[in-house]
């Protein structure tokens, strides 16, 4: 199903009475879309990352003891529409799309142009790659799969509607999640459909690109109503059901409980974040809870080898440790400025912003070390570790090499 355009979007929420809604759900009027059904149609929640639905708070000054540098800057297409783009990272090479159908290969070290291919798919998500495949999906569900060697199209497949997030490509698998609650195994040689795993549709659900991360012969997503899924590669049959968070509240809004963002995985464990619900920590090979926080998300979390690192629907940063759950900071004078996932890089953790300013917080404080702006737009999609650095994506279609020295 196309999303709501801008212009009808506002009208809609002129009628049911914004400022309201704004007051008591926050993020929430922002981020609830139809699950696959026109009449539900409510909010386009990708444009979370806008500017346009109200002022976003200026930023106090800081006195940074970080040097965020730009290494290297890149054309890579503008994101169009409402999708969020995930640039792959994998042996010195950056796999980018945007939202007029263009894929991008560039060196990493220098940002230089490998190649370029122009499709004639609206592409709608993020870049899988495995090095020898490239996999995009489009707006109209349909995947591609492209050379990695130079761009050229290998084979093209249908599958049920959009696909918002980044495709996974693994051994011999493209893993795709369509909106409507359903993962596609496709044979990485053609595309030729191999197992679907799906779920009833809510009848409402968060639209954003929750993706999926793949460990030991499994694939981990999460979905609607707060649950978190081991899925096996082999069959696509059900390993494990765990729940992160369950529905709470009266009204049909304030009951949706969607898992966001792409789980967190470790050698034993496994985290992820609902929306209007919690984070919470898991066995990886039985699904068992290790511990659960009320600490909700609409964009997901990073972690490092101590913590969780959750940016909540207020745009506070949040700090967990990742034994116990327990808080360990928080940063809240980002609130209001509608972060992306963060990412641990180092000493540093960074997010990005609906304005385009990449921000870097001290590991063990959460202080405020580092800012650097971008062009302006939004960075919607989580950095992506580079080297000692890191990449941000912004929804107007510049790529950014940032370095934290």
């Amino acid at each position: 199903m196309p999303a709501p355009t801008s212009n009808a979007m506002t009208t809609r929420r002129a009628r049911m009475g914004a400022a309201q809604r704004w007051a008591r759900a926050g993020a929430l009027a922002a981020c609830l879309a139809a699950a696959g059904c026109s009449s539900l149609s409510f909010l386009n929640p990708m444009t979370w990352w806008s500017s346009d639905f109200a002022k976003i708070p200026e930023l106090a000054p800081i006195n940074p003891t970080l040097n965020l540098r730009v290494q290297w800057q890149a054309g890579v297409g503008a994101a169009g529409g409402s999708a969020a783009f995930f640039p792959a990272v994998l042996g010195g090479h950056i796999y980018t799309a945007a939202g007029d159908g263009t894929v991008t290969r560039l060196d990493a070290a220098s940002g230089r142009v490998e190649w370029r291919t122009k499709l004639s798919n609206r592409l709608s998500g993020g870049t899988g790659t495995d090095g020898s495949l490239v996999a995009v999906g489009s707006s109209e569900g349909e995947v591609v799969g492209l050379s990695a060697e130079d761009g050229s199209v290998r084979w093209r497949t249908a599958v049920s509607s959009e696909v918002l997030a980044a495709p996974v490509v693994t051994g011999d698998l493209v893993l795709v999640r369509s909106s409507d609650s359903r993962i596609f195994a496709l044979d990485a040689r053609d595309g030729r459909r191999r197992w679907v795993y799906q779920r009833s549709a809510t009848s409402l659900s968060v639209r954003s690109p929750a993706g999926m991360a793949v460990s030991r012969g499994f694939v981990f997503a999460g979905f609607p109503g707060g649950k978190l899924v081991s899925i096996s590669l082999a069959n696509g049959g059900v390993r494990w059901e765990s729940t992160v968070s369950l529905p709470r509240g009266t009204s049909e809004l304030e009951r949706v409980t969607d898992v966001v963002g792409v789980p967190w995985l470790s050698e034993r464990e496994i985290c992820a974040v609902a929306f209007q619900g919690r984070t919470a920590c898991f066995d990886l090979n039985t699904g068992a809870q290790s511990w659960a926080r009320d600490v909700s998300s609409v964009s997901g979390l990073g972690g490092d080898a101590r913590y969780l690192y959750v940016a909540d629907e207020k745009s506070a940063v949040n700090a967990l440790d990742r034994s116990i759950g327990s808080s360990v900071w928080k940063q809240d004078k980002l609130a209001g400025r509608r972060l992306s996932a963060p990412l641990a890089v180092g000493n540093t953790i960074v997010v990005g912003d609906a304005l385009g300013v990449v921000h870097a917080l001290a590991r063990d404080s959460g202080a405020l070390v580092g800012r650097l702006s971008t062009d302006g737009s939004a960075i919607a999609a989580p950095p992506v570790a580079l080297g000692d650095g890191f990449l941000v994506q912004t929804r107007d279609g510049n790529l950014y090499s940032i370095v934290t020295r």
